[in-house]
């Protein structure tokens, strides 16, 4: 299904995070990005991982590596967090989901209302007693 504008704003607020890899560490890493070592395993290139959440300081220190010459590698991925199967299901929009429960709702509310202004009248009522009594025998 197709995303919506605030159903891509909530990922990008609170569902991704940027994955940096660098060869070197750099100098410098801004406030707001998480450094995380990363296993030493033999033939793996990136030795260290950076992790920001914002996409602005992501961008300002992916632009701090490139001045550095520095090589890396960047990866978008979904955070590891108990509310991201909530804000973002797989291959569905948030919002469609909501204005179906809304719908839905609201349907059942003019349903039941119905239902109980039809039983509410005593010709109807008399009509089922008699049905039912004649049902049990």
């Amino acid at each position: 299904m197709q995303l919506t504008r605030f159903d891509r704003w909530l990922r990008e607020r609170f569902v991704y995070e940027t994955h940096i890899k660098t060869l070197r560490a750099p100098e410098a890493v801004p406030k707001g990005i998480r450094a995380q070592p990363l296993p030493d395993i033999p033939g793996v290139r990136f030795k260290h991982l950076f992790v920001a959440r914002n996409t602005q300081l992501a961008d300002s220190f992916i632009a701090s590596l490139r001045e550095a010459n520095l090589m890396f590698f960047t990866s978008v991925v979904d955070r590891k967090a108990w509310f991201v199967p909530w804000i973002a299901p797989k291959n569905k929009s948030l919002t469609w989901i909501l204005a179906w429960i809304v719908l839905a709702s609201i349907s059942a509310c003019y349903v039941v209302g119905y239902l109980v202004n039809l039983l509410s009248q005593p010709a109807l009522r008399q009509m089922l007693a008699e049905a039912i009594e004649t049902l049990k025998g």
